[in-house]
């Protein structure tokens, strides 16, 4: 990987933007520590033991890996184009395909919803351990549309997060992390747990080892998933070029160990069929770790905190992505109404939020697998997406730009591509149940784009959505 210098001076992607510049390198890594951080390694932990046992560990570092290469091919394009709109940008940029173009972002959007899912039955389930009581598949499901409505109130009303309140959020989540870290090899150091349960393979009957661990990477990318979304602040951050690839690689870093050592944790201390039995793993991990402190009771509720950011963050950007795309014209212009006293694209709203909801009652019927399916299905899609991220960023290799840019090595995004669509695919023993989810919201976005073809075309409009492409209007 190294940074290439294109003949003018670095500062040159700087000027173009209408919004302040206000992040630096901290607030930068803060950003991406709290959006990686959060539903994934609190809600399957559990699930990612049941596919291969103690080594629960293996999964989430063999994600770090597959993230990482992409994380470089992203690192490459938002310091070449650090504009914000991401992976919809880079593939527009590098094909001029409109459907594509359409499906990748409305992919994007779908991938916000089934993670905003998964943590609102995270939520609920932690929800209902902090006052102790006991909640079955239906119980948990109630709680979850509860709390996406609660969400879209929010929404509807013009809630916002600032960096400030992104950070006491990221600091919440952390400390919930730690508490597991720290309190679990201080019972490991006096004993009270098997250390050498994190070092067994137990896999199911009908996988082998290598099925079962990529069966499980599958799960665990869900956990690493987050850091694509802080190129969206490049036009808030201050010399992207030069603060992203230190920022972004650190984050990931930071968040890979964090992962390792709870899941190394979470095993040695409780068996992997407790574990995957749970729907608040993490809480039953510190309950037998220090089961005389009151940390038993601070711990769901602090997961609640995290799952809880997940779902706001998440139906707040699937909302404004959707209002975003009916807004250029690349959905149907309804999506695009604006409340005249809050100001908040009510109908985006209230489109994201049902689409939420019914996932959530989809998926109830697996009751127990549910959270496994929506973050499987969140990951299934994401790769999917990063897949053209790393295509595109060999495409745009021809595309000269006049400031310095950060240039990964060139077989890295071959690796991630190929890493992606490996994935992807069922050779890795990923639950049909996700391919079935994926599959009906993909095909509800090809529906919507015919829906805008037939607009456009009856109305004479031409259907490209240039305003994608900033240099265009520059």
């Amino acid at each position: 990987m190294s940074s290439a210098t294109q003949p003018s001076t670095g500062r040159a992607a700087d000027n173009h933007t209408p919004l302040a510049r206000v992040m630096g390198p901290k607030l930068l890594l803060l950003f991406i520590v709290g959006d990686i951080l959060g539903t994934g390694v609190y809600a399957l932990t559990g699930q990612v033991a049941k596919e291969v046992g103690g080594a629960a560990w293996l999964p989430f570092l063999v994600a770090f890996v597959v993230a990482l290469l992409t994380a470089l091919s992203y690192l490459e394009l938002v310091t070449k184009y650090p504009q914000a709109a991401g992976a919809a940008l880079y593939v527009h940029k590098a094909f001029g395909v409109h459907f594509l173009t359409f499906i990748v972002a409305f992919t994007v959007m779908c991938s916000g919803l089934t993670s905003a899912a998964t943590a609102s039955r995270a939520f609920a389930a932690n929800l209902f351990a902090a006052f102790g009581v006991q909640a079955d598949g239906n119980i948990v499901t109630l709680g979850a549309l509860g709390f996406l409505a609660v969400v879209m109130l929010l929404n509807l009303r013009g809630a916002s997060h600032s960096v400030k309140a992104n950070v006491v959020l990221t600091l919440i989540e952390l400390s919930g992390l730690l508490m597991v870290i720290v309190l679990g090899f201080y019972a490991i150091a006096g004993g009270q747990a098997d250390f050498s349960r994190a070092m067994a393979f137990e896999t199911p009957e009908d996988k082998s080892v290598f099925l079962a661990v990529t069966s499980a990477t599958t799960l665990a990318f869900f956990a690493m998933v987050g850091f694509e979304d802080s190129v969206n602040m490049a036009e808030e951050t201050h010399a992207p070029h030069r603060i992203f690839p230190k920022v972004m690689l650190t984050g990931l870093g930071l968040t890979a160990a964090i992962y390792v050592l709870v899941s190394i944790c979470a095993v040695a201390l409780v068996p992997v069929g407790e574990l995957a039995a749970s729907s608040t793993p993490l809480v039953l991990v510190v309950q037998r770790a220090a089961p005389g402190l009151p940390t038993e009771q601070i711990m769901p509720v602090i997961s609640m905190f995290a799952v809880a950011n997940s779902a706001l963050i998440n139906m707040m950007m699937a909302s404004r992505l959707l209002y975003g795309m009916a807004n250029q014209g690349v959905l149907p212009g309804f999506l695009s109404r604006v409340h005249e006293r809050t100001r908040t694209p009510w109908a985006a709203i209230l489109f994201t939020t049902v689409i939420g909801l019914a996932l959530t009652i989809l998926v109830s019927r697996a009751e127990s697998q549910a959270i496994r399916a929506l973050g499987g299905t969140t990951a299934l899609l994401l790769l999917a997406v990063f897949a053209f991220v790393n295509v595109a960023v060999l495409v745009l290799r021809r595309d000269r730009v006049q400031h310095e840019h950060f240039r990964t090595v060139t077989l890295v995004p071959w690796l991630g591509a190929a890493s992606c669509l490996f994935l992807v695919t069922p050779l890795t023993g990923r639950d049909p149940i996700q391919y079935h989810v994926a599959g009906w919201l993909l095909l509800l976005g090809v529906i919507l784009w015919g829906i805008t073809f037939l607009t456009h075309r009856r109305g004479g409009m031409r259907l490209d959505p240039e305003r994608l492409d900033a240099d265009k209007q520059n």
